[in-house]
């Protein structure tokens, strides 16, 4: 699979099968977000590997109650919570180099990407939740200070194939030397 035909064609998958991932593919998912590009080569990003099922219903039970991705957080066989170690993105001794100090999520963002690309083009389906209670899953995990999570991704074979969500034209955001609009 080309890297255009991954990105046209991966879609959020909150219904999964019963097939488990293997090793093998965990490990190339997780290889793909060692290879993210990161503000100076930071790689601020920390990933917790949950199959247990009772963290996974714990996890489950931190979402907010309409988050759409509930469901997919019990039923994946991998749910990967995506975190960061803070004032490392974008920082430089302890201070910050750039008028957006939450860097992190920028490289959090890129990081998150290569995962759910690789994931698509392994087969799997993946679906990116950020609703839930922050500390909560930080206590569930046993997070340290210094450190955040972001986002909880469940991983697994897609029991369906939802369709393309309708974009934007590329005219409509792009703009020449100018702002166009």
């Amino acid at each position: 699979m080309d890297v255009i035909e991954a990105i046209k064609g991966r879609r959020s998958i909150r219904r999964f099968t019963d097939q488990d991932i293997t090793g093998e593919q965990l490990a190339q998912i997780l290889e793909a977000v060692r290879w993210a590009p990161s503000w100076g080569n930071s790689q601020c990003w920390e990933i917790f590997v949950v199959r247990d099922r009772e963290i996974k219903q714990q996890l489950h039970d931190a979402l907010s109650p309409r988050n759409p991705a509930g469901p997919a957080v019990t039923a994946a066989p991998v749910v990967l919570v995506v975190g960061a170690a803070m004032k490392k993105s974008g920082h430089y001794k302890g201070e910050s180099l750039t008028r957006f100090t939450e860097w992190f999520m920028y490289d959090l963002g890129l990081a998150t990407q290569n995962l759910c690309l690789a994931a698509h083009s392994l087969g799997l389906g993946s679906v990116i939740a950020g609703a839930f209670d922050h500390d909560r899953v930080k206590q569930i995990l046993a997070v340290r200070a210094g450190y955040e999570v972001v986002t909880m991704i469940p991983l697994g074979y897609p029991d369906h194939e939802p369709s393309a969500p309708k974009r934007k034209e590329v005219e409509e955001f792009t703009h020449y030397a100018r702002f166009s609009c």
